[in-house]
């Protein structure tokens, strides 16, 4: 007979001379180091492979000692990938593509959905979908541009925003993380309400801004580059080194990549969910912020597809939909790919219809691609 205790029966509780199956603090700590090292090498977390010594759990899928390399190369893809594109635009329309203008408005038209791509970068890696993401941004705008906020002035228009972008994406994180619902019809059915109230309140009419303090953030220019592009820029600095640089971004791999062993080692794994979709939440209310002052009002028609056009530049920048691994530069890569998609379409008079299935066809592409890589790399 072995004298290594065992876990008593589902349903017993333990006796207080048998340890239970709660990690020490250096087994909690070897853990963080192996997230650690996978948000570096950009390794998927589902290596908690490694983790056979907890629980014998392993990871979904397993990582590759080659992560840098493999990332690095998906990152090299899309820059030759955008560098293609340029080439065929300086071919077709050379006069009006190749041009510092045409440059500063690929990086406008970009900045507002690169700052939601990132929220949902943290969504998705963390083993998440946020589908309510477009109509969030519709309802900050309305609710920050109805009379009562305007009256209180710029500051009040913004915070209030930010506000309701937050709130809504705490509220997705508490019914998916503690109600434990499935975040795909949770933020469906938020998509749909939070639409749905937005029209409520603007009664379907746009409500125009006049204040020119707040209008400014889409007019103002520093250096020849719009404000906007300075606010996309900041964010994707700061969503780079929240995700690589500090243990919120090492428990968004682990709880991406096995939320049960990441369990097992002690993180929270459903407030850290949570948080996930307020951060989404928080993106997508300054988004709502920069789409206002671009469009001069607030209107429950904002924000319409984003969702898509998020989930599609996280997927072509290389982070799974499984989660547990991707990064923040290769989303921002996906999501200049696909305006610059865009600004080809609209400068060559291609109808809207050609620019969606270019955009479809490039998502399975990828993801056929992201499917083959993996099969491979379960064969050898």
């Amino acid at each position: 007979m072995s004298d290594t205790p065992h876990a008593p029966a589902p349903g017993l509780s333990a006796p207080a001379d048998i340890p239970t199956a709660v990690p020490e603090a250096d087994e909690h700590r070897r853990v963080e180091e192996l997230a650690a090292h996978a948000a570096k090498e950009g390794v998927r977390t589902g290596p908690f492979a490694s983790l056979g010594g907890i629980g014998g759990l392993g990871g979904r899928g397993g990582g590759s000692g080659g992560g840098r390399g493999a990332g690095a190369l998906r990152h090299l893809a899309l820059v030759i990938a955008l560098g293609i594109l340029c080439g065929i635009g300086a071919v077709t329309k050379g006069s009006s593509f190749a041009t510092t203008s045409n440059m500063v408005l690929i990086l406008s038209l970009a900045a507002v959905i690169g700052v939601v791509t990132v929220g949902m970068t943290f969504v998705i890696i963390g083993g998440g979908i946020d589908l309510s993401v477009g109509a969030l941004i519709a309802l900050a705008s309305v609710w920050s541009t109805t009379t009562g906020s305007q009256a209180q002035g710029p500051a009040v228009m913004i915070f209030t925003s930010v506000l309701v972008g937050t709130l809504c994406g705490l509220l997705n994180g508490l019914l998916i993380a503690y109600g434990r619902l499935v975040a795909f019809i949770v933020t469906l059915a938020t998509m749909v309400a939070t639409r749905g109230l937005a029209e409520q309140l603007s009664d379907r009419k746009s409500q125009i801004v006049t204040a020119d303090t707040f209008l400014s953030i889409a007019e103002t220019r520093w250096l020849g580059m719009p404000l906007l592009v300075y606010i996309f820029a900041a964010v994707v600095v700061l969503g780079w080194l929240v995700l690589n640089r500090t243990t919120f971004g090492r428990r968004t791999f682990a709880v991406g990549g096995n939320p049960e062993a990441a369990r097992l080692a002690g993180i929270n794994v459903r407030l850290h969910t949570c948080l996930l979709y307020v951060v989404s939440g928080f993106c997508c209310g300054i988004a709502a912020v920069m789409l206002t002052a671009q469009a001069n009002t607030g209107a429950s028609t904002h924000g319409m597809l984003y969702e898509l056009n998020a989930i599609a530049a996280v997927v072509v920048g290389g982070t799974l939909l499984t989660g547990g691994f991707g990064s923040v530069l290769g989303s921002i890569l996906g999501v200049l790919v696909f305006t610059t998609i865009t600004d080809l379409f609209i400068l060559n008079n291609l109808t809207t219809p050609i620019q969606e299935i270019a955009q479809g066809a490039i998502i399975i592409a990828v993801l056929l691609i992201q499917r083959w890589g993996r099969g491979r790399s379960v064969t050898t």
